[in-house]
C-alpha cells in the first residue's frame, strides 16, 4: 500500500511518516509539501534509517505523486496559536484546504483512494473534501477524536498507575471544544470504571478537564503536537491497508446514527479497505447524548457560517 503525506515536510506529517516506518505494514511513504527541500530532508532522514526497518519505499514529490497513492493523508495547515481554538482555524485554513483538493483532483488520483483529513478544523475539513472531491462519503475519512481519546486514555492511566493499553474509554463529538467523553462505557482492564479502586467524580473531571487543554498545552510548550498525532494516524492507516475493521473514533459523514446528517465528527466507525464500513450507535447517559447533539449543532453552524455563506 502506497500513502501519501501532504504536508510531510512539517512536524504532524514527518512524525507520521516515521511512525508509519516504524510501523513496517505499508509499503511505501510518499512526501508531498509546498517546502521541496524541507520535504526531501524528511525523506532523506527516513531513508538513512530503512535498513533497520522494513522494505519500504521512502520517496518525496509534488502532490502528482499522490496520483497512485492508496491512501492520501492531508496533513498540510497553519498552526493553531495557544490561544485559539481549532474553529477559530476554519477561515485561515479553508482557502489552503481547497487549493490542495484543487490539486488532487487536477492530478486525477485513483477513484478507489482513501482520503484522510488531518488538518485542523479537522471535522469542517473532512466535511468540505465529502462535498468537493466527489469521492464516496465512505472514501473520506478525519482523524477526529482518535488523538483526543488516546490522550484521555493516557492521562487517565497515569494518573491511576495502570498501563494505558488497559484502559478503554473514548471521546465522541468534534476534536475541538465540544468534544464528548463517554465515562458511561468506560472500563480499566474490563472492569467498570466507577467499580476501580481510586475512581472519583473528582478525578475524572481533572483527568478530563486536562485533556480538553492537552492540545493548547503541547502548543504553549513545544509548538505542536508531533508524536502522538504521528501514531494516532499510522494508526488509523495501518487499519485500512490491513483491512482488519477495528472499531475507532475517526470523523466522517454522519448518516443518521443519533439522528445527525449531513455533519462530519466522530462516533465508533467500523474502519477497513475501503474506508468507513459502518457506524456503531452505542447507549449515551442522557447528557451524554444532549452534549454529543450540541457537539453537532455547533459543527453545523460553523459550516453554514463559513462554507456555504
Amino acid at each position: 500500500m502506497k500513502v501519501s503525506i501532504i504536508g510531510g515536510g512539517g512536524l504532524v506529517g514527518s512524525c507520521a511518516g516515521f511512525a508509519l516506518q516504524a510501523g513496517k505494514i505499508v509499503s511505501e511513504i510518499n512526501l508531498i509539501d509546498v517546502n521541496q527541500e524541507l520535504c526531501e530532508g524528511q525523506a532523506l532522514d527516513l531513508l538513512h534509517g530503512a535498513s533497520l526497518m522494513a522494505p519500504q519505499k521512502i520517496t518525496s514529490s509534488g502532490t502528482e505523486g499522490a496520483k497512485d497513492a492508496d491512501v492520501i493523508v492531508i496533513t498540510a495547515g497553519l498552526r493553531r496559536k495557544p490561544d485559539e481554538s481549532r474553529l477559530d482555524l476554519i477561515n485561515r485554513n479553508v482557502a489552503l484546504f481547497r487549493s490542495i483538493l484543487a490539486d488532487l483532483k487536477k492530478n486525477t488520483y485513483k477513484k478507489e483512494a482513501i482520503v484522510f483529513v488531518v488538518s485542523n478544523p479537522v471535522d469542517v475539513l473532512t466535511y468540505l473534501a465529502v462535498k468537493e472531491l466527489g469521492l464516496p462519503a465512505s472514501q473520506v475519512i478525519g482523524l477526529g477524536t482518535v488523538l483526543d481519546t488516546t490522550r484521555l486514555r493516557s492521562m487517565l492511566a497515569q494518573r491511576l498507575a495502570v498501563p494505558p493499553t488497559q484502559v478503554n474509554v473514548t471521546i465522541f463529538g468534534e476534536h475541538g471544544d465540544s468534544m464528548v467523553p463517554v465515562w458511561s462505557a468506560a472500563q480499566i482492564a474490563n472492569i467498570p470504571l466507577e467499580k476501580f479502586p481510586g475512581v472519583n467524580a473528582t478525578l475524572i473531571a481533572e483527568v478530563e478537564k486536562k485533556t480538553r487543554g492537552s492540545g493548547a498545552e503541547v502548543i504553549k510548550k513545544k509548538g505542536g503536537a508531533g508524536f502522538a498525532v504521528g501514531v494516532s494516524i499510522a494508526d488509523v492507516v495501518h487499519s485500512i491497508a490491513l483491512d482488519d475493521h477495528r472499531i475507532l473514533p475517526v470523523s466522517s459523514l454522519m448518516n443518521g446514527a443519533y439522528g445527525v446528517r449531513d455533519v462530519c465528527f466522530s462516533i465508533p466507525t467500523v474502519v477497513g479497505r475501503t474506508g468507513v464500513k459502518s457506524h456503531i450507535e452505542v447507549e449515551l447517559w442522557s447528557k451524554e447524548k444532549t452534549a454529543l447533539l450540541q457537539s453537532a449543532t455547533v459543527l453545523k453552524e460553523t459550516i453554514s457560517k463559513v462554507l456555504k455563506g
